[in-house]
């Protein structure tokens, strides 16, 4: 029966075997390496000139930091702007006037404004201004002829300006709407508190409520009420009583502006509405005669 060489079954064969020159041989260099390593520290010598020979290829334990703070950094500053997007673009499609439009688009801010939602809010304005700002023939073939591919807003800090764009980002059409001359026209739609002679365009031509219509009543019979005040369902709408009526000391693409001065409730307040240049001329002939 053989045995194996690891299977001694005698004591003398274990100690023969632990004491061969081979493990003594170990003994003694594990020995002489651990004294020497104590008395030299050459290991430590030899591992820190390899890594001071390797730093510059080595990324500092800082360095891996910072650029992991900048990947998250940037993820939410990303995140941030996706999300301003979509609430600047919420905002605009919840927009009913240029005067909401301008004051939700901030300074330095593009939103895309749908096609039909600008021809909404161009046809909620005033026929003057719309046409001042472009003529509806103009818009009509812009949109119609499909050269149009998008609409972009861009908030300014004077008001608003709107870009017309083709589908290679070519400028074919740009509208400046200034802040002040936006709510000018948002103001024209709507009462106005306080009395005709806090309003500088209408000094010199503020006549009483009964005065104005006797003239208004007495002009002849081919100018007709609807010529005279375009939009007269405005007036119908407010209450109380009107007491004097001013008419605008500038014309605008043919029309003017008129102010009525309403009391209701001991409070004052103006309601514009708008008539055509020449009927308003023939009234303020009849006015200047009743002066007389």
């Amino acid at each position: 029966m053989n045995q194996q060489w690891y299977e001694p079954i005698e004591f003398s064969e274990w100690v023969k075997r632990a004491f061969s020159l081979f493990n003594i041989g170990i003994v003694i260099f594990t020995a002489v390496f651990m004294f020497s390593e104590f008395r030299f520290d050459w290991c430590e010598k030899y591992i820190g000139s390899y890594l001071a020979s390797t730093n510059d290829g080595r990324p500092e334990k800082g360095a891996i930091w910072k650029a992991g703070k900048q990947t998250s950094d940037a993820h939410r500053f990303l995140k941030e702007i996706v999300t301003q997007q979509q609430n600047a673009k919420r905002n605009v499609m919840e927009a009913d006037t240029f005067a909401q439009l301008s004051s939700r688009i901030l300074p330095g801010e593009w939103v895309q404004l749908e096609k039909d939602h600008f021809k909404k809010l161009y046809l909620s304005l005033p026929e003057s201004f719309a046409g001042k700002m472009m003529t509806s023939i103009r818009l009509f073939w812009l949109l119609s002829s499909q050269s149009v591919d998008r609409i972009f807003c861009e908030g300014v800090m004077e008001g608003l300006k709107i870009y017309f764009l083709d589908a290679e980002n070519r400028v074919l059409e740009m509208i400046s709407l200034e802040k002040q001359e936006i709510l000018e026209i948002e103001n024209s739609k709507k009462p106005l508190e306080g009395r005709l002679e806090t309003i500088k365009g209408f000094e010199g031509r503020i006549y009483p409520a009964d005065v104005f219509f006797n003239a208004l009543f007495a002009l002849s019979a081919n100018i007709g009420s609807d010529d005279l005040i375009v939009n007269p369902e405005v007036l119908l709408k407010e209450e109380g009583k009107v007491t004097k009526v001013g008419i605008w000391n500038e014309a605008n693409l043919g029309y003017i502006r008129l102010g009525f001065e309403f009391e209701y409730l001991n409070t004052r307040k103006v309601v514009f509405v708008k008539g055509r240049e020449w009927a308003i001329w023939q009234l303020s002939i009849n006015l200047k005669g009743d002066e007389n």
